[in-house]
């Protein structure tokens, strides 16, 4: 099996354009005990249909009101995107996590509402939001896979069946994606391993 990472698929489209190179999360009701973490290092990245999520994402700086979700098959879904983790921690200081506006396209409240937001007791406690830096590729081509029950749930990680595409391509060219990984370890007072 491959693993999967469920992000709204505004997102999965951000980072598949090399909009962004993190992802915010605080995890799913159905993440056990444990809690959410980023135990993959490579995952691929399943998109999710939250049609709110419009108005909680920007485009360039703007915040994407008026704009259509692309379309969606209940059927099937398309996997077109893989990520490669290379960093990950848990964020507690909400002024360095709102310095990383510029690595993301998530509205400032969805950054105070997951900050904040205890998936546990499914209230507000628990201050903090995981984080992750990753390098992002395209599937060439995408894969589309008939939608399954196993694939719903409000959690973070899914199993698809294994997906070995005929290409992967950066998304980002090294360059760019070095100085985007500079930068997030600058403003976050980190260094890479």
């Amino acid at each position: 099996m491959a693993k999967a990472f469920k992000e709204w698929a505004l997102v999965c489209e951000a980072l598949g354009r090399g909009e962004q190179s993190v992802i915010l999360r605080k995890g799913g009701i159905s993440e056990g005990k444990s809690g959410f973490g980023f135990d993959h290092d490579d995952f691929f990245l399943f998109p999710t249909w939250y049609h709110g999520q419009i108005d909680k994402v920007r485009a360039n700086g703007v915040r994407m009101t008026g704009a259509a979700l692309p379309d969606q098959d209940p059927e099937r879904i398309t996997v077109s995107y893989m990520a490669t983790l290379e960093w990950a921690g848990r964020i507690g200081d909400k002024k360095a996590l709102h310095s990383l506006r510029e690595l993301h396209v998530l509205d400032d409240s969805v950054i105070e509402e997951r900050f904040v937001y205890d998936t546990r007791s499914g209230s507000l406690g628990g201050e903090g939001i995981n984080l992750a830096f990753v390098r992002v590729f395209r599937l060439e081509p995408s894969v589309v896979l008939p939608m399954e029950e196993a694939f719903g749930g409000c959690r973070s990680w899914i199993d698809l069946p294994e997906i070995e595409p005929s290409a992967l391509v950066s998304v980002l060219s090294d360059e760019e994606h070095r100085r985007r990984r500079d930068r997030f370890a600058e403003l976050l007072g980190i260094s890479f391993g």
